[in-house]
């Protein structure tokens, strides 16, 4: 009883340790005032936190630009179509993305360009939180360009295969028979490294914050998937596992900028073989309220 009636009393001293301690510092803020500059920092998504950011500093909030822009606002111009050809378009639209497949063979027959222009331009017509539109598409066709970002994935891969990456993950690959080995990084003609920006910049040189980047780059990311379908061509989505510093500095990419994605691109090599998987029907994925 006596042992109780210590620790409810070390307990007790503790805690009013800890209030007077919060309310002097709560004085000196009154004073001082340094929090209040913390606190006006601007909006940021603590769950997407870039963990590639190996220089991340807290930011002076006077560094960052206010928007103050005025936008002209126009009549909207849409075409609605009769119900069944919106049902016609709507099972032709699914039955076209429902034949993508993850594709690690590629051929190294050379696309045209103009159709890459077209399917990351229809990736930049993808919605953005404020419209800051935080992504940058760098194409790279480059032979000896490719093989150095081979080799960098490669070396990773390997690490991440043998000790980051853990028995459990390394066991659920498996039945993709995927392995660190990455031939379609030299092989596809080319890649495309999707970059979010974590900010941007205002004229003045002040930072501009971009809402949701990695959202939104994720949803570009989407609609480049879908565009790349519709014109015929074949990829794999990638996300090099600790490789986001090193390739952003071999691509000569500004330190706001963030590799999210890498997507070889081309046409099926004609050995090319994919997981006999099926997807989730329509009642396991969709809830009607």
């Amino acid at each position: 009883m006596f042992l109780l009636t210590s620790v409810l009393v070390a307990v007790v001293c503790l805690l009013m340790v800890w209030i007077f301690q919060n309310a002097d510092g709560g004085t000196q803020r009154r004073k001082g005032e340094p929090r209040a500059r913390a606190e006006a920092r601007p909006w940021v998504d603590e769950d997407l936190k870039d963990s590639t950011d190996v220089h991340q500093l807290e930011e002076d909030a006077d560094g960052w630009q206010v928007s103050e822009e005025e936008v002209d606002h126009i009549p909207f111009s849409h075409t609605r179509y009769p119900e069944k050809e919106m049902l016609k378009r709507s099972q032709e639209f699914y039955e076209l993305l429902n034949k993508r497949r993850s594709v690690r063979f590629i051929s190294n027959e050379q696309v045209p360009m103009e159709v890459i222009d077209n399917v990351i331009k229809a990736a930049g017509t993808a919605p953005s939180g404020a419209h800051t539109e935080p992504w940058t598409f760098v194409v790279v066709k480059d032979p000896d360009v490719k093989h150095k970002i081979r080799e960098i994935v490669e070396e990773e891969e390997e690490i991440n295969y043998l000790k980051r990456m853990g028995p459990q993950w390394v066991s659920d690959l498996k039945k993709l028979r995927t392995k660190w080995i990455k031939e379609y990084l030299d092989t596809a003609p080319v890649l495309i490294l999707i970059f979010k920006r974590v900010h941007g910049f205002a004229a003045n040189g002040k930072k501009k914050i971009h809402y949701y980047n990695e959202i939104s780059v994720s949803i570009a990311c989407g609609i480049l998937l879908a565009a790349l379908q519709n014109a015929g061509l074949v990829t794999v989505t990638t996300t090099p596992l600790n490789c986001g510093p090193r390739l952003r500095v071999l691509l000569n990419r500004p330190a706001n900028e963030k590799l999210l994605i890498l997507l070889p691109v081309g046409y099926p090599s004609e050995e090319a073989t994919v997981p006999d998987f099926a997807r989730k029907p329509l009642d396991q994925i969709m809830v009607t309220v």
